[in-house]
């Protein structure tokens, strides 16, 4: 027998994606967030447009779906950019809850990549037009949220990213701790910075903060940014950047990484630095906050939401002073101890279990109870 929900029997809650990818937050969130639905007692499958070759055996593409349709079925669209798979869900009009994890706007792209504003336009264009349909928005910040209410969700609900940041304090990989290890081996900090290379994440200015933390207090500081890239003309342009600044041996571009080598990452970190632009929550947060790692974080957007006093909020991105920041932290015991206690105690609020039974309560207000 279905679950009946508000509006009739409920035959799955299923989740529909832009794109399946195992390297990204919103592609773990949407695994966990089926395996939860079931567990819970809802059939669940995963629909998308793009599936990564790794995932190929867990998800079908978006236009199969008539395929397993049933009567009551429920649609969750993992909302994180633009995709056909929302004018799909537009035009088979499903019972909806939009998971929203925000999408950087067409102007943080604006002079790097035409194609890319042109799709962050129309991800904005695509919230407009489901945002109203919506019967519930689901937001992973409060700040999230405020944008869902402010594009017509009528009912919203906070359920934070669901990620198991267990992974970033399991085995690492060894050949990533080796060459870590043989790179610090003459003495130096090592600052991390996790996230996709484009304009919004200011990876230039973190390039620039560790010119001044050299210069002024340890010349011999490494900067390791873990992440792929969608612009690949501001890659260009940052790997341009650090070599006039005679930054190349210090500086690594690492792309994207395995779980077990971004457990070597976080092992050998001193320090999490972010001055992004833009965050809508912040994965790598959490993540370096469970690993144990002191953060310093420019407030932008959902940070000071997401880190809470888990981290040392900075009130400027001016080079030398971000340095001194470091400085502080990298070199005051009692600070850094503080922080990287503040940092676990925060990581609780974000525990698996914690957010499925969030995520299991506000899908039912939609769906009914599960079997």
């Amino acid at each position: 027998m279905s679950a009946a929900g508000p509006n009739g029997p409920t035959g799955a809650v299923h989740q529909f994606v832009p794109t399946l990818n195992p390297h990204d937050a919103t592609g773990v969130h949407t695994l966990f967030v089926r395996d939860v639905l079931r567990q819970a007692g809802w059939r669940s499958d995963i629909f998308a447009e793009a599936i990564h070759d790794d995932l190929a055996s867990e998800a079908y593409k978006h236009w199969m779906y008539p395929e397993h349709a049933v009567e009551g079925d429920i649609a969750i669209y993992q909302f994180s950019t633009s995709s056909a798979v929302a004018g799909y869900l537009a035009e088979h009009g499903l019972p909806l809850i939009l998971d929203f994890h925000n999408f950087t706007g067409p102007e943080l792209f604006a002079g790097w990549e035409p194609k890319t504003e042109a799709r962050a336009a129309l991800a904005g264009q695509e919230l407009a037009l489901l945002a109203p349909q919506a019967a519930l928005g689901m937001a992973d910040s409060a700040y999230n949220e405020a944008v869902l209410r402010r594009a017509g969700c009528r009912q919203t609900a906070v359920v934070p990213v669901l990620v198991d940041y267990a992974r970033v304090t399991a085995a690492p990989d060894r050949r990533v701790v080796a060459e870590l290890e043989a790179r610090g081996a003459g003495g130096g900090a090592d600052i991390l910075f996790v996230g996709r290379v484009v304009h919004s994440k200011a990876q230039q200015d973190l390039v620039k903060a560790l010119w001044a933390y050299q210069h002024l207090y340890d010349p011999k500081a490494r900067l390791h940014l873990v992440g792929g890239t969608s612009s690949f003309e501001y890659l260009k342009a940052l790997r341009s950047f650090i070599a006039d600044l005679g930054l190349a041996s210090d500086v690594s571009l690492v792309g994207e990484v395995s779980d077990a080598a971004l457990a070597a990452y976080f092992g050998a970190a001193d320090a999490y630095l972010s001055l992004s632009i833009h965050e809508g929550f912040g994965v790598p947060l959490v993540e370096a906050m469970a690993a144990g790692v002191p953060v310093l974080a420019r407030p932008a957007g959902a940070v000071a939401e997401t880190v809470g006093p888990g981290a040392l909020l900075l009130e400027s991105t001016d080079h030398a002073y971000v340095a001194a920041a470091l400085h502080r932290v990298l070199t005051g015991r009692a600070l850094r101890e503080a922080l990287v206690a503040a940092g676990r105690d925060r990581v609780a609020a974000f525990e698996p279990a914690v957010v499925a039974e969030r995520l299991v309560g506000a899908v039912a207000k939609v769906a009914g109870s599960p079997r």
